[in-house]
């Protein structure tokens, strides 16, 4: 059986710190200004970024209005959703359901001559670095990663435009000064400050959205998860897609049956459930043999019920 409890949960601040580890685009929004000063209004774009010790390095095009925005008022804030590629925007779209997100409130502090180099050396060691553990995955992760659609959901492949784009970009720094946490249900959750800065990412961070992608991809994997709900947790469930993964488990959007109401009868609803491992998967070959564990006993499991 998996195990359950408290300790099969994350925190927010670790929820928080791996949506900021596993993603690599998010929204900057800088304080509208020109020649005469600060217009109190709020210019949003959508932005690339990577996490160096905690922080977030933005890279701004050149000719973008953050520049000058920064130039008059440092103030900014950063938003940045958990992964959610391949087929689940439409999905949650279709459920009136949000994907967790987290804002920063900080300064968007521009970096100059040498130290505006440093972060590009550090994304191309980053990039390096996870372009040799792919290459040495074993089957079982590779199948996975295979069902992804790479090209889109590859954190590397799409920091590597950064470097090789024609483009001229200006890097920024992001100071945070808040953290909060914004569940898919809609709950707000304010962070202690010290507690994120504290809190390492998940191992798994790098390749999240290519898992997440290359399971809701795949049919066979698909149905594992309904296997998951029915075996693990005891839900009658006919869909399920993954909506999130970290060392400890899986969160799944299940559609199962409902309460019985007053008629006696009893209708199918999406709800988010939650599936813990056994033992924590700390690399992505950890979590693939887990997940394979789990998809041999839950057919074992039905196999036996049904008689077969």
């Amino acid at each position: 059986m998996i195990k359950g409890g408290k300790t099969s949960v994350l925190t927010y601040a670790e929820k928080c710190k791996n949506i900021l580890a596993s993603n690599w685009q998010g929204y900057l929004n800088t304080v509208k200004a020109d020649a005469n000063g600060s217009k109190g209004e709020i210019y949003t774009s959508k932005v690339r970024y990577f996490v160096k010790r905690g922080k977030p390095y933005i890279w701004v095009p050149e000719n973008d209005m953050h520049n000058v925005n920064t130039m008059i008022d440092e103030r900014g804030s950063f938003a940045v959703t958990s992964p959610f590629p391949g087929p689940l925007p439409s999905f949650l779209k279709s459920i009136k359901k949000l994907p967790a997100r987290v804002a920063l409130m900080g300064e968007v502090l521009p970096l100059k001559n040498e130290k505006a180099r440093l972060p590009g050396e550090s994304l191309k060691e980053v990039i390096s670095s996870e372009r040799s553990m792919i290459e040495k995955y074993s089957y079982s992760v590779l199948g996975i990663l295979s069902s992804s659609s790479l090209g889109a959901t590859c954190r590397g492949d799409n920091l590597q435009e950064l470097l090789e784009s024609d483009k001229r970009y200006v890097v920024f720094k992001f100071n945070p000064s808040s953290y909060t946490y914004f569940d898919s249900n809609g709950g707000t959750h304010e962070l202690d400050l010290e507690e994120v800065h504290a809190t390492k990412p998940d191992p798994l961070s790098s390749h999240t959205m290519s898992l997440i992608d290359g399971i809701n991809q795949s049919e066979v994997r698909r149905r594992a998860l309904i296997l998951f709900c029915i075996t693990h947790l005891n839900k009658n469930a006919k869909d399920a897609y993954l909506l999130s993964i970290d060392r400890k488990g899986l969160d799944v959007v299940g559609k199962v049956l409902g309460p019985i109401r007053s008629d006696g009868s009893r209708e199918y609803q999406w709800r988010e459930l939650r599936i813990a491992f056994r033992e924590e998967a700390h690399t992505v070959e950890t979590f693939c043999r887990q997940l394979v564990e789990m998809e041999e006993e839950s057919l074992e499991s039905i196999s036996n019920f049904s008689g077969i």
